[in-house]
């Protein structure tokens, strides 16, 4: 991978962890309190929960760029439930599948 393409995939990322959602900025304020030494166990469960759905977000946003993704993003989904791992964010999987929002 050359570095331009290393550098949109991070800037990417850095936007998705921006975006204005009241989870990523929970995330994003334990992760500040953990480097002060203030922030429990539990909230370090739940800012990486936050930053696990982040991630499986953007990950299936990179899935999308690659050649023939029209064959290989089924492919990479079957064999991810083939070996149990979860790919599909939580908040899609809310979706309603008649009117596409949020139940």
């Amino acid at each position: 991978m050359n570095r331009k393409k290393i550098q949109k995939i991070l800037f990417k990322l850095k936007d998705s962890f921006l975006e204005e959602t009241e989870e990523n900025r929970r995330m994003l304020d334990i992760y500040a309190n953990y480097i002060d030494g203030k922030a429990s166990d539990q909230e370090i469960d739940e800012a990486n929960y936050q930053l696990k759905q982040v991630l499986k977000s953007f990950g299936l946003g990179i899935l999308v760029i690659l050649p023939f993704s029209p064959i290989s993003i089924p492919y990479v989904l079957k064999k991810a439930k083939e070996y149990d791992i979860e790919l599909i964010p939580d908040w899609y999987k809310g979706l309603s599948k008649d009117k596409d929002e949020l139940e």
